[in-house]
């Protein structure tokens, strides 16, 4: 299964290693991602693959939401159906 994630926060050395580092350890793979500093703040939105997971999605948000605490950054996953259908005109 795809979804959508948002990784926001203030800017500093080692976001991106961190969370693709956390992602690895879940067994998600990133298939796009783009990101972009906006006065001092990281902003990143990436479209990753849950399918080969090695936990439920529940647990994923769990585990994004516990790193984005530790880290100081806000970590948001949704469901790329749910997120599609929200953003549909």
């Amino acid at each position: 299964m795809r979804a959508i994630m948002t990784v926001t926060g203030p800017d500093r050395v080692g976001i991106i290693a961190s969370v693709s580092t956390l992602l690895a350890s879940l067994n998600i793979n990133i298939l796009d991602l783009s990101q972009t500093i906006m006065g001092g703040l990281f902003t990143m939105t990436l479209l990753v693959d849950t399918a080969g997971a090695n936990r439920g999605f529940e647990e994923i948000r769990e585990a994004l939401n516990e790193h984005g605490e530790r880290e100081c950054l806000s970590i948001r996953i949704q469901r790329e159906d749910t997120f599609a259908a929200m953003h549909r005109i």
